[in-house]
Formats: structure tokens, C-alpha cells, sequence
């Protein structure tokens, strides 16, 4: 037997770029995995919010039969005449049911859930919370002075890294939308 053989063999340097190359593989993998799953969450997010502004939206142009009736050029609150005055008239609408519609929700209790087809949540909504702001009747400078639903709504999206659940993300989404008479 050799005295020096075991001497070259721990000094040779062949392949010792290999578990290099594999912890650099498996670092970025896990870096791509975090923000695919950010991505992720940020569209479910955009996605939610876009579905309330359109049921926002959805719910201004149901009001637009009592926002304007020519009683006074640029004026857009929510009235009616009553006899010689004037009664606000403003439909809440049905936020929940248009969104419901929009993003295939199910109604569970207090939420409102998007279920996937292996039957996981694939987020859930909860707490809408919708502040109508009437225009004043007309007087004075009416600019700037418009018919305003201002809405929020708590939404939860589970979050999964490696494989493993992670607490879930929770955000309160906002949006707002406002009428404005083009004439």
C-alpha cells in the first residue's frame, strides 16, 4: 500500500463545485418560491379590489335615476322632490351579492369564500363596510361636491411556502368611486 495515495486523493479538487452548485440551485429556488407566492398574493389582493370597485361602480350607476334630474345644472346628490322640498333618496345596493358574481364566491356563515376545485379556500372576504357620501343639496359652490361610496373589506388569503401553511395574510382592502354629472 501507498503511503501518499491517501494524501492525493484529499488533495484533489475535482467535483468540489458540485454541493456548491447544488446550495446556490436550491437557494434560488426557494427565492423564486417566496416571490411567485408575493406575486401571488398581491393579485389575489388586486383582484378582490377590482371586483369591489366594479360593484361599487355597479352600485353609483344604480343611484344615477335620483342623483341628476335636471333640477339644477351640475348638481349630483342623491334627491328627490318631495312636494316643495326635497327628500335624500340613496340605494345601498347589494355589494356583496355583485361580488359574489364577479369572483364565484360562496357564502359561509360570515364569509364569503372562493373555494378551489380540490376544495381548499382560495381566500375569504368579510366585514364590508360601504359610507355613502350624499352631495349637499344644491347651494353655494358645488364644485369638488360629488356623490361618494367609499367601501373597505377585510380579505384573507392563505399563504404557503415549502410546502408548509403559513399564517395567513389579512389586509383591509379600500376602495372608493364617485359620481360626477358630465353636464
Amino acid at each position: 500500500m501507498e503511503v501518499g495515495k491517501p494524501r492525493k486523493v484529499l488533495a484533489n479538487n475535482k467535483g468540489s463545485g458540485f454541493p456548491l452548485a447544488v446550495a446556490i440551485t436550491l437557494c434560488l429556488v426557494m427565492i423564486f418560491t417566496g416571490i411567485s407566492e408575493y406575486f401571488r398574493l398581491i393579485i389575489v389582493a388586486q383582484g378582490v379590489r377590482d371586483a369591489m370597485q366594479s360593484a361599487v361602480i355597479s352600485t353609483i350607476s344604480d343611484n344615477y335615476d335620483d342623483v341628476y334630474h335636471g333640477v339644477r345644472e351640475g348638481y349630483s346628490g342623491g334627491y328627490q322632490p318631495i312636494d316643495a322640498d326635497f327628500e335624500e333618496s340613496v340605494d345601498y345596493g347589494n355589494i356583496y351579492d355583485k361580488m359574489e358574481t364577479i369572483l364565484g364566491l360562496n357564502q359561509s356563515s360570515e364569509y364569503h369564500l372562493k373555494v378551489t376545485s380540490d376544495g381548499k379556500t382560495q381566500f375569504k372576504i368579510w366585514d364590508l363596510d360601504v359610507d355613502i357620501q350624499n352631495a349637499p343639496l344644491a347651494g353655494g359652490d358645488q364644485a369638488g361636491q360629488r356623490f361618494i361610496i367609499d367601501s373597505s373589506i377585510m380579505l384573507e388569503v392563505p399563504v404557503s411556502f415549502g410546502g408548509k401553511l403559513l399564517p395567513s395574510m389579512q389586509i383591509k382592502v379600500k376602495s372608493s368611486a364617485g359620481y360626477t354629472p358630465k353636464f
